[in-house]
């Protein structure tokens, strides 16, 4: 099984979640988050006058999925083809193993639970 951590922007939430349901992938997780890289944001006004900053962090949506092996691969190509433009601002895709898995509710354990 893996663990897919995917970083975009909230405006492609919906996008990502479709796509996820096309593929038959069981639940997820969203979260709002807040950090830094190397994109570059937009510079923004506050104060009422033409005052404006550019501010040194970003806010994005990380998306977290558990899926199998052979459809995590499936996946990673599908949202990259999506949302693969090139600019840094669009996010990442992290992949991680997972090791054991275990469903409160059924007792289920590892493959099984997905």
């Amino acid at each position: 099984m893996k663990r897919l951590d995917i970083i975009i922007p909230f405006d492609y939430l919906v996008v990502v979640n479709e796509l996820l349901h096309k593929h038959k992938a069981g639940g997820m997780s969203f979260y709002d988050v807040k950090g830094r890289g190397r994109a570059k944001w937009r510079p923004v006004s506050f104060g009422g006058r033409a005052t404006k900053y550019a501010p040194e962090f970003g806010y994005s949506t990380k998306i977290e999925v558990v899926v199998s092996d052979t459809l995590a691969k499936t996946i990673v190509r599908d949202v990259r083809k999506i949302l693969g433009t090139g600019d840094a601002a669009f996010g990442k895709i992290f992949v991680y193993e997972v090791k054991e898995a275990y469903d409160l509710k059924t007792k289920n354990e590892g493959e099984a639970v997905l």
